[in-house]
């Protein structure tokens, strides 16, 4: 833990805040050796797995970010978080729960056993793949542009522009995702999509496919961790229910088949993606005034080199170290 500092806003201490990250990333940074970048799709091969930078937004408008800031990714299933959001504010919480759960499955993000197995009713929670395929269905609009119409809204909302898409990306994961299909395929034959097969395929793989950097994660997460509230001008951006429960499936399934270990030994929310991008949301907390960030933060982290369950390797350490030297977790 930091010890010896008061005032948090002065520009002494965010140096003296930043040297201790930098440190910290520069420590961390030599476990993307152990981690491999994602295959599945073949373009994310391309990828540089020894980066491996941290973007952190605190709600009380303090900025720090070491390492390889400003190189974009693509979303991938960080997207799902939003698509449930937007869902919700377009169809209602209650609809949408009617249709997708909120229990962590255990398994692999892209499995379907728990569905064939248990013979559950709806997907497992809106953060795996049969989950958020779902619930890309769900989105309104008979085109993947107008179905994507609201995430882009919320987006610029939030980060000031509109994201792009990364055509090549999204060409990578419509002609190589034969699991999706698969999932898709299923999903249809019980009766869980709302929207054409293909219509909601193209859908997800271009929602994934967005390219933004870990600048506008940590946007997007200090919204969430003021509860849906943009704190300059005190606008609710994101329903507070909505962002509340958005943080729970952060917590609960956001870390594919890691999520429990993440929640014991960091224990804030967060998503991945396996570009290696995290999303992590860090809600104000009432503790002594030696700790940093206690307004609440969102952190934006991206390194590419992946553990077995598919998240950063060298992100979750660097997420580990920073909650339990600050002392971010929400328990």
């Amino acid at each position: 833990m930091v010890q010896g500092i008061v005032n948090w806003n002065t520009q002494t201490t965010q140096k003296w805040l930043q040297n201790y990250v930098d440190d910290w990333v520069n420590f961390y940074q030599k476990n993307t050796n152990e981690g491999e970048v994602a295959s599945y799709i073949p373009i994310l091969q391309e990828a540089n797995q020894h980066h491996l930078g941290i973007s952190i937004l605190g709600i009380n408008g303090m900025e720090i970010k070491s390492g390889d800031v400003g190189i974009p990714f693509t979303i991938q299933s960080i997207s799902k978080v939003f698509t449930f959001i937007i869902a919700c504010i377009q169809r209602g919480v209650s609809y949408v729960l009617s249709k997708v759960d909120v229990e962590p499955t255990g398994g692999a993000f892209n499995s379907i056993m728990h569905l064939e197995t248990r013979q559950v009713k709806k997907p497992f929670n809106p953060l795996v793949n049969a989950g958020a395929i779902t619930i890309t269905s769900m989105l309104v609009g008979d085109t993947p542009e107008r179905k994507l119409e609201g995430f882009y809204q919320l987006l610029e909302k939030i980060l000031g522009y509109r994201p792009a898409l990364n055509i090549d990306v999204y060409k990578s994961e419509n002609e190589t995702s034969v699991r999706n299909r698969a999932i898709g395929y299923y999903l249809l034959e019980l009766g869980y999509l709302e929207s054409d097969l293909d219509l909601t395929l193209e859908t997800y793989f271009k929602q994934c496919s967005i390219e933004i950097t870990i600048d506008d994660l940590a946007k997007l997460g200090m919204i969430l961790a003021n509860d849906g509230v943009e704190p300059r001008t005190q606008e609710e951006i994101i329903p507070r229910q909505v962002a509340r429960l958005a943080k729970v499936l952060m917590l609960t399934c956001g870390m594919y088949d890691a999520s429990g270990k993440f929640a014991a030994y960091v224990g804030i929310p967060a998503k991945s993606g396996v570009s290696g991008g995290i999303v992590a949301v860090a809600p104000p907390r009432a503790r002594d005034n030696q700790l940093p960030f206690l307004d609440g933060c969102g952190i934006g982290v991206y390194g590419p080199a992946l553990d077995s369950q598919g998240n950063s390797i060298g992100g979750i350490r660097l997420l580990r170290h920073i909650a339990n030297q600050w002392d971010l977790s929400i328990f």
